[in-house]
């Protein structure tokens, strides 16, 4: 290990001994042992309250509107006036948000997370018949949302007896959608006071695991604040530790900033960018959509010091005609989270931008996003490594089949268990089973070897999904939606690799006796039932049977080396 990586386990050790925030204590969650912060904020309400301390600071940037931290946090105080009091939300209840990473998004989370009830944020890519089964499921009455959202809930809004709150779109009023603004009272309410434990449900927010439908994981206030003070400390120890070894940078001029290029309802942009910005005082730019050029418009605009993305988006960023064109010197980190950033891309990363540092974590909708973290001179020495197990309160195991730890450098399945991990999945007793052993392990599907130092190397995947650009997709679950078209016989979906993506999903079809269905037909026949991102890049259509393997099953991983062999891909 570097000098650098050294100082900064030591420095961990330290704060962890004699700074209180750090402090770890025993506790029993459900019924099992674990190392649990001691003296953080107990809810996501009181966390929410840092906010305060950057007062008139700009915390929210949208287009050309801009709102401080005490704005923000006023006007969820009143739009927790609203849920509470108009629509009589209850402690526990489920509230969906559904729209584009727009500021009532976060205003929504925090009003919703304020009175004690659940927040369920929804994969704003869905079809109808996708938020369908979200908001059955849940069981969400009140929905904020925008205009296409509204449109693609509105005929299952009498079913489900929805109320919905419509955001930036006034032509949505009726007798059975309020808007946003008209429901936000004229005077400023106070905080509501409810009272929270820190083991309440706090959020559900919708994976596609390896089987069928998404399954919704309910965190709990402390399994968020768990993974936040967990980054707190590892940022917290490096920074100290390279002033320690590098000496005390020129500190720059202007607040810190970040683009929030992630939709809000994943982890990532939920947790990392989104709410480690309430702690830091740092600014959240806010897009309409992802574009590499307005990006780096806006990194130059407003000073943005961070950026964290899917690998696809830094891969654009540098690949741009124009990414010479712009003042990026505000920029220090060039984060990824949500899947693997190919390890040419760090190395080009790097000689593109020598003084910036890149990094990319390693986490899951189940953990809050916690797991390992690896940025800097450490990934850029080990770009195929996720990185390490992030301490204080995480633990992390590799096992077997037979679930007996493997030795160091051997492969095995990543465990992990800590306060973090949700406590289940919303409805599913039994995949909740499959998923978290009675010891509070979470079987996370990834294969991986840990190196001399430590350090993660993800190698396979033993669950059926494929990671396309930060995207979780069920392989069955596509399936399931190609055996729904009446000219297909069989379906094989699998991932292959993709330099921009990560992966790309692909699939192979044997067609019914005498059909012969053509690939883009079967793609257009998927987008009206499951989300774009989740129709496969490549399709191909054969009338033979698929291939088999001695018990009789699809041989899919043979399919797949057929796949990058007819694409000429190195796996």
């Amino acid at each position: 290990m570097t000098e650098l990586e050294n100082v900064t386990d030591q420095l961990v050790d330290y704060l962890r001994a004699n700074e209180p925030m750090f402090a770890v204590t025993r506790k029993d969650i459900r019924g099992v042992e674990l190392n649990v912060f001691a003296n953080i904020p107990p809810t996501m309400r009181d966390f929410f309250t840092i906010g305060a301390t950057h007062g008139d600071l700009d915390f929210l940037v949208y287009d050309d509107e801009r709102y401080s931290f005490n704005q923000t946090l006023q006007l969820a105080a009143n739009l927790s006036h609203v849920l509470t009091e108009t629509y009589k939300v209850e402690k526990g209840e489920r509230v969906a948000i559904a729209m584009r990473n727009y500021p009532e998004w976060i205003i929504s989370f925090m009003a919703i997370l304020s009175v004690g009830a659940v927040a369920v944020p929804m994969n704003g890519w869905w079809t109808a018949e996708e938020f369908d089964y979200g908001l059955e499921d849940s069981g969400a009455r009140v929905v904020i949302a925008d205009r296409e959202r509204i449109e693609r809930i509105r005929s299952a809004q009498d079913r489900l007896g929805l109320e919905i709150i419509a955001v930036r779109c006034p032509s949505a009023k009726s007798d059975k959608i309020a808007l946003y603004e008209e429901l936000m009272p004229e005077e400023n309410q106070a905080p509501c006071d409810r009272p929270i434990d820190p083991d309440d449900d706090a959020t559900i927010l919708y994976t596609s695991g390896s089987t069928g439908h998404p399954k919704g994981a309910v965190s709990t206030h402390r399994g968020i604040l768990s993974t936040l003070f967990s980054w707190t400390l590892i940022v917290t120890a490096r920074k100290l530790a390279d002033e320690k070894v590098n000496g005390t940078p020129e500190e720059p001029e202007y607040q810190p900033a970040t683009l929030m290029t992630i939709p809000l309802f994943h982890v990532t942009g939920c947790h990392s960018i989104y709410l480690m910005s309430v702690l830091g005082g740092r600014k959240i730019v806010l897009t309409y959509k992802w574009d590499p050029e307005e990006a780096l418009r806006l990194i130059e605009k407003e000073r943005i010091t961070s950026f964290t993305g899917v690998p696809t988006m830094s891969f654009e960023i540098l690949n741009s005609p124009n990414v010479d064109k712009y003042d990026l010197s505000s920029l220090r980190d060039f984060g990824a989270g949500g899947a693997a950033r190919p390890a040419k891309q760090v190395a080009l990363l790097k000689e593109k931008f020598p003084d910036k540092d890149p990094g990319s974590g390693y986490g899951l909708t189940e953990t809050n996003a916690l797991g390992a973290i690896n940025f800097g001179d450490s990934y850029v020495s080990r770009p195929g490594s996720t990185g390490k197990p992030t301490p204080p309160v995480l633990e992390c195991k590799l096992v077997d089949e037979e679930g007996r730890e493997v030795k160091q450098g051997e492969r095995g399945e990543i465990l992990l268990r800590g306060p973090q991990n949700v406590r289940g999945y919303w409805n599913k007793p039994e995949a909740t089973a499959t998923a978290f052993t009675s010891e509070g392990w979470f079987h996370t599907g990834d294969i991986a070897y840990q190196d001399e130092d430590g350090y993660l190397y993800i190698v396979d995947r033993a669950k059926d999904i494929v990671i396309r650009g930060g995207e979780n997709i069920s392989c069955n679950e596509v399936e399931s939606a190609l055996y729904h078209h009446p000219d297909v016989l069989e379906a094989s979906v699998f991932g292959v690799p993709d330099e921009r993506l990560g992966e790309a999903l692909g699939a192979v079809v044997a067609a019914k006796p005498g059909k012969d269905p053509s690939p883009e037909e079967l793609k257009t026949f998927l987008a009206q039932h499951i989300a774009k991102f989740k129709v496969p890049s490549y399709l191909w259509v054969q009338q033979e049977q698929l291939p088999r393997i001695a018990t009789g099953k699809i041989a899919k991983k043979d399919l797949k080396a057929w796949a990058i062999e007819e694409l000429d891909l190195s796996a």
